[in-house]
């Protein structure tokens, strides 16, 4: 059981995807985020905004009852994670076949956000091209439009790390001159994806850094294919020098745990919520 009088500040900023927990209705939700300990929520918004059957709006905000709802996240439509490959080539707002569908779903999911009282809104922005041409060019177009959606509504944006490095995306952040837009900074998709070192990644983006993901990886013996997603303390990440570097520079976020491979999901959360307790108590608390 999470004690969060021992540990204020990992209570105050500790929260867990909704998706994590593999939810089939709000109510399931709600009972995944008891048994995490914390209750403060990254909020999946496509199947409330879709009108998804138990995923209404207001009983999803009454089963929610009492969950502090940190942010919330789009899906992009025709995503194909089954290789490198296919999500460099159906992911985020690259693809024109998709484009329509997903611009037609940031406008919805805005609408959402803002009626849930929502001011952050995380999402992958797909492969962006780290050589100037035409396929950048409509990227930085498109997330540049997306920005402004969003920013109508009164929410800030952050793109998901890891199908770039980080100095791509910290010039393309540059290149799209939108203030509101920055960095849901996850240090396993650094490895999964072969884009660097997630200590480095976090240096160099961390003025742009608005929420966190806890969550690890190992990295593949194999060019061109996925590294493998582990246990949180059981992966490549370098856990105490992440959080030393969340301290020293200032990057005071949300630090939500999230969880995508196997079956003990919540076993793994509560493992994840564990280690990130451990290290916000040894730096004080003042990530």
């Amino acid at each position: 059981m999470f004690d969060a009088h021992a540990n204020p500040a990992a209570a105050a900023r500790l929260g867990i995807c909704s998706w994590s927990l593999r939810p089939k209705a709000a109510p399931d939700l709600a009972a995944g985020i008891a048994k995490f300990g914390i209750p403060r929520v990254q909020l999946a918004l496509n199947p409330i905004a879709e009108n998804r059957p138990g995923w209404g709006e207001i009983e999803t905000l009454h089963a929610l009852d009492g969950v502090a709802l940190a942010s919330g996240m789009m899906a992009t439509k025709g995503e194909d994670y089954s290789t490198l490959e296919s999500i460099a080539r159906t992911g985020g707002v690259r693809p024109d076949a998709t484009w329509g569908a997903n611009l037609g779903a940031a406008h919805a999911i805005a609408r959402l956000a803002r009626r849930l009282g929502l001011h952050l809104i995380t999402f992958h922005a797909g492969f962006i091209p780290h050589h100037p041409g035409p396929a950048r060019d409509s990227m930085i177009r498109r997330l540049r439009h997306l920005a402004d959606i969003f920013d109508d509504h009164g929410l800030r944006v952050g793109l998901e790390t890891g199908q770039e490095t980080a100095d791509t995306l910290l010039h393309a952040l540059s290149e799209i001159d939108r203030p509101q837009l920055g960095v849901n900074f996850d240090p396993a998709n650094m490895i999964l994806y072969n884009m660097g070192d997630p200590v480095a990644a976090l240096q160099t983006l961390a003025p742009r850094i608005v929420q966190v993901h806890i969550k690890d990886a190992s990295p593949t013996a194999t060019p061109g294919t996925w590294g493998a997603e582990k246990p949180a303390g059981e992966g490549s990440v370098d856990w105490s020098a992440f959080f030393d570097t969340l301290k020293a520079r200032a990057i005071s976020v949300p630090l939500i745990v999230e969880c995508e491979a196997g079956d003990t999901r919540i076993q793994h959360a509560i493992q994840a919520r564990d280690l990130a307790s451990a290290h916000l108590q040894r730096i004080g608390g003042a990530a």
